[in-house]
């Protein structure tokens, strides 16, 4: 059973309005170039003291889910709207995706940290937007606007096997990676909960701890939980199929947003821990950047 328009025409959007939607998502990065300029990002390491801050989970639990909600709804109103009874499983296969990274990123990755620090409303605010927009342009696609027939899927099987492994496995890469740093908190709990006990204080807490990630990937660059997740959502570009301008969009915009402040983390880890400590790492893309 379709669900009702929420916003007529964009929510979810005619297709008309998805098309001017997909395409002027395009010129994001024109957006992002503002962040070359400043390290001024008041969330994670770089957060501010704020009286406007949320608090970090669960202001990071809302913003990350608002891209798969959209999503999803779009692949429940759209097909009614063009005709189509049953979404092919190609279409399926890509909202899978899209929806399961997100639901480890938005509850579960919330969840899991032992502490987040706050974010200012501004960031909330902003990515809240990112994701609809985001979840618009690949929601449309997937809900009818893209292919909608099993003959727009035939003859790419082989393609969309090679995109599913390399998503999986940058999806496995993404987990292993965040979960080394989760482990340079929780380590730190546990230690100082020993010493509390030892001596009778109270705990230091960890919100706003930090130490230089050593482990897989990051033996070789500072954030190699973003190039994992760039590899990801190209494994999720190529199963659409290379002419899937949304997951194309999708992939260029989160690199446009996520390597510059990649490049601004490294000089943060540089400041607090020296050129030694982090020696000849570099931020995002091995031997390069």
């Amino acid at each position: 059973m379709a669900l009702p328009s929420l916003v007529t025409g964009w929510y979810p959007p005619s297709r008309e309005n998805w098309e001017f939607i997909a395409h002027a998502w395009q010129f994001f990065p024109l957006v992002t170039a503002v962040q070359w300029l400043t390290d001024w990002y008041p969330a994670g390491k770089t957060s501010v003291e704020s009286k406007y801050n949320l608090p970090g989970k669960w202001a990071w639990a809302v913003m990350e889910s608002v891209g798969p909600i959209t999503v999803m709804y779009c692949m429940l109103t759209i097909p009614s709207k063009v005709g189509v009874d049953t979404l092919p499983w190609g279409n399926w296969t890509m909202a899978f995706l899209y929806v399961v990274h997100y639901i480890y990123r938005a509850p579960i990755f919330a969840y899991v940290s032992p502490s987040m620090s706050p974010i200012h409303p501004l960031v909330f605010a902003s990515a809240c937007l990112w994701n609809l927009i985001n979840g618009l342009s690949i929601g449309g696609w997937v809900g009818g606007y893209g292919p909608n027939t099993r003959e727009a899927w035939a003859g790419r099987l082989y393609q969309m096997e090679i995109g599913l492994v390399i998503w999986g496995w940058s999806f496995l890469a993404n987990f292993f990676h965040d979960d080394d740093l989760r482990e340079i908190r929780r380590s730190t709990l546990r230690r100082q909960k020993e010493q509390a006990k030892k001596e009778g204080k109270p705990i230091e807490g960890i919100d706003k701890f930090y130490m230089v990630p050593k482990n897989g990937l990051f033996q070789y660059v500072l954030f190699a939980h973003y190039l994992c997740e760039f590899f990801e959502w190209a494994g999720f570009w190529m199963v659409g199929g290379l002419d899937c301008l949304p997951a194309r969009t999708f992939l260029i915009n989160e690199m446009a947003t996520m390597i510059p402040r990649a490049v601004a983390g490294k000089r943060w880890y540089i400041e607090k821990f020296g050129k030694e400590k982090i020696g000849k790492r570099k931020a995002i893309f091995p031997g390069l950047l």
